[in-house]
């Protein structure tokens, strides 16, 4: 059976691991403005015999150990993990603030007693569980020591887009202007002629070389961080819709922009023609946006300050430059941010309050 390394996880996701010298206990903990966010792994081993009176105790201790540093605002979820569902369940079912690491089928379990989500880390521990894998080592692990061999998340949609965008520009370097003609977006083409399908197309074309090269580099580095925090579905959509609300806002840019030099909403071959991932990428990077702030300024490495930095920098560049679909790239980044508001709210928000409200 495949082997995981949780404490890998914990750590990538700013969660510090308090020593123990029982392999069975493991506490993971983060401190974010004067809230602590605890995890109480364990690791439910068939010769373990702990009594529920004896799990309520060691949870009573972490709040202490916590309190005695001044610390008051303590929320602590038990994950125990183990193959004996059974065992495990009567251990802990009847705490609301408890689930269950199934590591026989390697899959969190939550009863509907049990808190749904805590600050958004059921979606991301189901996505570690998917594609964490390591060969050749044993059931579920927790390692408080940090020892074992770290492994890469690949972010598979990430990478699949930047892969196909390159093969794409590679295809127009042997086509000349075929793909160009036939994919690339104006409100002509878009209003006029009916060619709706420009609005999907366009986001796999790029004018050139540096073109491609900024739109991918940006996407690699953010997506691969938008991409682990919310799933592969979800960002595969987010990214397609952004793109998409992007164009549409560069027509309606068109449109307007074209009515308050002749009157007319569309005159026929009217428009320039757009092409690029861009929209798409400022998606992304909205999507990143709202998850900094909803997490209290920072995931991972990323600071709100220095994502603001970079913001500001590539909107100014934008608007700087003379021949830079900004329409686009505003449409993209609002729709972005909405799509990371609406995940947040469906898998951290209600949690949030709920974890709250906890005595």
């Amino acid at each position: 059976m495949a082997g995981w390394r949780l404490d890998e996880f914990f750590r990538d996701e700013g969660y510090s691991v308090i020593p123990s010298n029982l392999p069975e206990f493991t506490v993971y903990f983060r401190v974010e403005n004067n809230c602590v966010n605890v995890f109480h792994v364990i690791h439910y081993r068939q010769n373990l015999q702990i009594s529920k009176d004896q799990y309520l105790h060691i949870k009573n201790k972490i709040r202490e150990l916590f309190t005695e540093k001044g610390l008051h605002n303590i929320h602590i979820l038990s994950l125990v993990i183990g193959s004996d569902m059974d065992k495990a369940k009567q251990l802990c079912v009847n705490d609301s603030m408890c689930w269950i690491l199934d590591s026989h089928e390697n899959r969190l379990v939550v009863y509907e007693n049990q808190i749904s989500d805590f600050y958004g880390m059921k979606g991301k521990l189901e996505y570690f569980l998917a594609h964490w894998q390591e060969p050749g080592e044993g059931a579920v692990e927790s390692s408080a020591s940090g020892t074992g061999s770290r492994r890469y998340r690949l972010p598979v949609v990430t990478v699949s887009l930047v892969a196909l965008n390159v093969f794409i520009y590679a295809l127009c370097t042997w086509t000349g202007d075929l793909l160009y003609n036939k994919g690339a977006i104006s409100l002509w083409n878009f209003l006029g002629e009916g060619e709706y399908y420009l609005a999907l197309t366009s986001m796999f074309l790029h004018w050139d070389i540096n073109h491609l090269f900024h739109n991918m580099l940006v996407l690699y580095c953010i997506g691969e961080v938008v991409e682990n925090h919310i799933g592969p579905l979800w960002y595969g959509v987010l990214y397609f819709v952004t793109g998409i609300c992007g164009n549409l806002l560069f027509i309606v840019y068109e449109a307007y922009t074209g009515y308050a030099a002749t009157g007319m909403w569309l005159a026929e071959g009217s428009g320039v023609f757009s092409a690029g991932a861009s929209g798409a990428v400022f998606g992304v990077i909205g999507a990143l946006f709202v998850l900094v702030i909803v997490h209290k300024g920072h995931i991972k490495q990323i600071s709100l300050g220095r994502l603001v930095l970079m913001i500001v920098f590539s909107l100014y560049s934008g608007l700087a430059a003379g021949n830079v679909n900004n329409a686009a790239h505003i449409g993209g980044f609002l729709s972005g941010s909405a799509a990371a508001l609406v995940y947040w709210l469906i898998h951290g928000g209600k949690s949030r309050e709920a974890v709250q409200n906890v005595p």
